[in-house]
C-alpha cells in the first residue's frame, strides 16, 4: 500500500501562502503616500502622476519574497486626490459619461477561458453593446445637427424677426453673403463636426492615458 502523506506533513506546512494585501485609501481631503503608509520612504508600483498605488520601499519586491510576510499583509496606498483637481475644462469629460456606461457593459460580459471559442450568447451580447454604443454616438451628433442646422441655420437665420432679436446672427440674415441657405447650412455643419472631433479627442486621450496601459507582469508566471 503506498504511503499517504499526513495532512500536517512538514513539506505541506512549509508551502508559501498567497501574499495578502492591505489597501489604504485617503478621503476627499487627500493625503500623501508617506502619511498613509507611515513611512517616509515610498515607491510607486503602478499608476501615474494623477492616481497611483504606492508601497513602502522595503516592500517593493514583496512578490519575490512571500516568506517575509507570513502572518501580515503588504500595505499599499492608493492616492487619487489629483483626479478631482484641475481647471473647468475637466467638465468636458461628462460628455463621455453615457459611453462609459456602455464600456462597462462591454467588460461585464461573462469570462471565457483562454483557448475556448466564445459562446453564441457572448458574441451576441458584444454585438448588441457595440450597436448601442454606435446608436448613442449617432444620437448625440443628430441632436447637434438638429440644433445647429435646423433650429439656427435654417429656421432662425432665415427669419428677420429671429435674427433681429439675436445680434450674433445678423451676419446670416437673408440678404447678406452668409444669408444664402446653402452657406448657412455649410457653416452650421461645423458644429456637429467639431463635436465629433471633441469626442474623438477626449476618447483618444482617455485611451492613451489609462486604457492602453499594460498591466504589471505576474511574478509567478513571468
Amino acid at each position: 500500500m503506498p504511503d499517504i502523506p499526513h495532512p500536517l506533513a512538514p513539506e505541506l506546512q512549509a508551502a508559501p501562502r498567497p501574499l495578502g494585501l492591505e489597501l489604504r485609501v485617503h478621503g476627499v481631503h487627500g493625503a500623501s503616500p508617506e502619511r498613509l503608509l507611515d513611512d517616509p520612504r515610498t515607491v510607486r508600483v503602478t499608476g501615474d502622476a494623477t492616481a497611483a498605488v504606492f508601497r513602502r520601499t522595503a516592500d517593493a519586491d514583496a512578490e519575490a519574497h512571500p516568506e517575509r510576510y507570513a502572518g501580515r499583509p503588504v500595505v499599499e496606498a492608493y492616492c487619487w486626490s489629483r483626479l478631482t483637481s484641475g481647471n473647468g475644462s475637466r467638465a468636458l469629460w461628462l460628455l463621455l459619461l453615457p459611453f462609459m456606461v456602455v464600456n462597462l457593459a462591454h467588460w461585464a460580459r461573462p469570462a471565457v477561458p483562454d483557448g475556448l471559442p466564445q459562446p453564441r450568447a457572448v458574441r451576441t451580447y458584444g454585438l448588441l453593446v457595440r450597436i448601442i454604443a454606435l446608436s448613442l454616438t449617432l444620437l448625440l451628433i443628430a441632436a447637434a445637427c438638429e440644433v445647429a442646422l435646423d433650429l439656427l441655420a435654417w429656421q432662425c437665420a432665415g427669419s428677420h424677426p429671429c435674427t433681429r432679436s439675436r445680434p450674433w446672427l445678423h451676419f446670416a440674415e437673408p440678404g447678406r453673403w452668409w444669408g444664402q441657405p446653402g452657406r448657412r447650412l455649410a457653416l452650421a455643419a461645423l458644429v456637429p463636426a467639431a463635436l465629433t472631433g471633441l469626442l474623438w479627442f477626449l476618447s483618444n486621450r482617455t485611451w492613451s492615458a489609462y486604457e492602453s496601459q499594460t498591466p504589471p507582469a505576474d511574478h509567478e508566471n513571468g
